[in-house]
């Protein structure tokens, strides 16, 4: 649990002794693209220059930059980065300026630029760990120096070189998720044990061969959906092996898919050499762990168990050094062993692959026991585990409307933020399928505040109306900054205030309520407060009174977006569904299955704008576009951008034709723009359909209906779909007002009401 990762090391420090107890130190380097903008920069150089030169640079894949000495000259490790490095060269050919700049930058890379603390590393030692190594504090800004962690001075690599024991403190966001959902779990089912459930459940594993797993540890990215379906896991061996095949290593030769296509009989189960069965039986004839390796290293190259571990180790330590001393040794060992040099040449080309990433089988199957027990949670207790996971994610609002958009898609309502609902955090309903918006995922507000809002109410009961919250809360809690985004994200709804009508005196009666309360304190009466009302005249009313009007729904739902991440009591796109379909052929979220080069047409709003400039210094765009079923990135290059750039606006209603691009042995998307049409909506049809089958329609059901149509009077007439052919259409005492209706339907029976 992430949370607890500090105590953790103090735990370990006062068991231990403060002196035998460190963290590891890291060393970033420069980077080649850092190390010609700063040779450039040192030289006298305009920015513009070592900008052009990083961005004539290779792309990085897969984490990894192409060295500079290797763009220039062709190695057989780095053929890709060398092709794709072409214009570099041409500049270091054609001008003299330009390649004195790239012989500098090349003295540059690789060298130490700053220090970190490792994200998990801790050592520690029986004797004083300065018996061993030199150490230092490493403070952060603005604090003191006594209470900064004690560091060690040599990175992880030198620390294990001395023989020290380096262990790993690792959070993970994901405990913390489980921690909670188990908690909310637990308040209908106290005795939950997430440690205890089967490791055979068919839900998780179906959920899994779906790759529906936005949320999951470790399975969420769009490629590694793409794998699992591929996969189609049905044991708990499956998704260790998935952990460990989604490496660099693995990936750069295929065998992920080679061992998803092998295991599910699309190809047949191969062995470099009849021997192999015994070893690689249980992988499908395929290296995947370190052990495999082991395993690999004794069999055909006569590696004792020690040897086969110090192989373990030079793959995991990501030297390549030490892996260049192996090959010939493995090499010989095979001829040795009546194998041959070639077959160990060929071996040994395999492991080096995936050298630098490969998993051990413990590490692989630990991680993967997180995964499954998060994919458990999320088929299984869904409303639990988003409730978590969204709290998890309360100050990343980007990342919190992914979830809520799949929340959302399972058939979980998630509710406005209600000053009078809310907890401090995401709450679960999961008998109505609903999640309670947390007061301090609210941008702009405090957790310490929330904190003190929902102890009084919890201790005193619930706030009658804004003025009875003004009166009642610490007056901490009066922030004006936090109040305005609590009216805005609506919080204060269903007390009966106006969004509006509050952001236009919430400042004078917050003024008004600290000034009585401080007379209060100082125990000054105020000279109305000693008359006692009349009953017959209403008596005295000293609130300021709170204006009706209301804003217009789109800018309500602006506000929304931002202090919310995405839009709760509705969306801009509610109501225009069948339009939508008229204009778009797909929806956002097949994109995912589309092959490479599909050409499909969406449709939805332009949530977001980024604009950029391409390695030549022409104008791009990067947009993200929203439908109802979720989002997704689209790049709009130059010539796109100068023939549509006047319809891209924040918060258009566009339909885009784009295309679907996959590059040859990298799973990962992208989605260009080929053209843009401005969608003008006509306005929601005078008329209401909701879907209601029949069977649901019990006497509450019916009487709530009632209720909400009642509240919201206007022109529209309503008809109910209750299954099959029939409709009912309700009497003219039952028009609503469909934009101000719809939103409390949806809370109320869910978001596919609505026809």
């Amino acid at each position: 649990d992430s949370r607890y990762r500090d105590e953790m090391i103090r735990y370990a420090t006062d068991t231990y002794g403060r002196e035998h107890v460190a963290q590891i130190i890291t060393f970033s380097t420069i980077k080649a693209r850092n190390a010609v903008r700063d040779a450039a920069r040192v030289l006298g150089h305009p920015y513009s220059v070592g900008d052009r030169l990083a961005k004539a640079m290779p792309p990085v894949v897969m984490g990894r930059d192409t060295p500079l000495r290797y763009c220039l000259e062709k190695h057989p490790k780095h053929e890709g980065g060398y092709q794709a490095a072409q214009e570099l060269r041409d500049l270091y050919e054609s001008d003299d300026e330009l390649r004195h700049v790239i012989d500098v930058a090349k003295g540059l890379e690789g060298l130490r630029r700053s220090t970190g603390i490792h994200a998990a590393a801790v050592v520690i030692s029986k004797e004083v760990l300065t018996e061993y190594l030199p150490v230092q504090r490493k403070p952060e800004a603005g604090k003191p120096i006594e209470e900064a962690p004690v560091t060690t001075q040599y990175e992880m690599h030198g620390v294990e070189d001395l023989g020290l024991l380096k262990m790993d403190f690792l959070g993970l966001r994901n405990l913390d998720v489980i921690t909670d959902t188990m908690a909310l779990i637990r308040l209908s089912e106290p005795e939950f044990d997430i440690d205890r459930v089967p490791l055979d459940d068919p839900a998780t594993f179906e959920l899994l061969a779906k790759g529906d797993t936005t949320g999951v540890f470790q399975l969420e990215s769009p490629p590694m959906q793409q794998l699992l379906r591929a996969m189609n896991p049905s044991t708990f061996e499956d998704v260790s092996a998935v952990i460990a095949l989604y490496r660099p290593g693995p990936m750069g030769v295929n065998m992920h898919y080679d061992f998803a296509d092998r295991k599910n009989g699309r190809k047949p189960v191969e062995y470099f050499h009849p021997d192999a069965r015994e070893v690689l039986g249980d992988t499908y004839g395929l290296m995947i762990y370190q052990e495999s390796v082991m395993r690999v290293a004794q069999r055909f190259a006569g590696y004792s168990l020690a040897e086969a571990d110090n192989l373990r180790k030079a793959c995991g330590k990501k030297v390549r050094e030490l892996m260049e001393k192996e090959r010939s040794k493995f090499e010989e060992g095979c001829e040795s062993s009546g194998y041959g040099r070639q077959l160990g040449k060929q071996l040994f080309d395999i492991i080096e692959n995936f050298a630098d990433y490969a998993f051990n089988k413990s590490h692989s199957f630990g991680y993967g026991y997180i995964c499954y027990q998060t994919a458990f949670l999320k088929a299984n207790y869904p409303v639990q585990y988003f409730a978590a996971l969204l709290t998890s994610v309360k100050a990343n609002l980007d990342k919190a409307a992914g979830y809520l958009v799949d929340a959302r898609a399972r058939g979980i309502t998630v509710k406005q933020p209600d000053i009078n609902v809310s907890d401090v955090d995401f709450t679960a309903d999961p008998e109505h399928r609903l999640i309670h918006f947390g007061l301090s995922a609210i941008k702009g507000v405090g957790s310490a505040v929330c904190e003190k809002i929902v102890a009084h109410r919890k201790e005193h009961g619930a706030y009658s109306s804004f003025h009875d919250f003004c009166m009642s809360v610490p007056t901490e809690c009066l922030n004006k900054k936090g109040i305005e985004s609590f009216i805005k994200a609506g919080a204060f709804d269903s007390m009966g205030h106006t969004r509006q009508g509050l952001m236009l005196v919430f400042e004078q009666i917050i003024d008004d309520t600290v000034g009585r309360r401080a007379e209060a304190d100082q125990g000054v009466m105020s000279l109305f407060d000693s008359i006692e009302p009349d009953p017959v005249q209403g008596g005295f009313d000293l609130d300021i009174p709170i204006p009706t009007t209301e804003f217009e729904q789109s800018l309500k739902l602006k506000f929304e977006k931002e202090l919310l991440g995405l839009y709760i009591s509705d969306h801009p796109l509610y109501g225009h569904e069948a339009s939508l379909r008229r204009y778009a052929d797909t929806v956002t979220a097949m994109l995912e299955e589309a092959e490479n080069g599909t050409i499909a047409t969406i449709a939805g709003i332009i949530t977001k704008i980024e604009r950029k400039v391409t390695k030549k210094g022409d104008p791009m765009a990067v947009l993200q576009i929203e439908d109802l079923h979720g989002g997704v990135e689209v790049t709009v290059f130059t010539r796109t951008l100068q023939q549509h750039g006047h319809k891209i606006a924040d918060e258009a209603i566009v339909a885009v034709k784009v295309r679907v691009n996959r590059q040859v042995g990298d799973d990962r998307m992208t989605v260009s723009a080929l053209e843009f049409t401005p969608l003008a909506l006509q306005a929601r049809a005078p008329e209401l359909r909701l879907n209601l089958p029949a069977v649901a329609l019990d006497p509450e059901t019916v009487a709530n209906l009632k209720e909400i149509l009642s509240a919201y009077p206007g022109e529209a007439q309503v008809f109910i779909h209750l299954g099959g052919s029939r409709v009912l259409r309700l009497g003219a005492e039952f028009a609503v007002d469909v934009d101000r209706v719809i939103p409390p339907l949806r809370v109320a029976f869910g978001v596919g009401v609505i026809r």
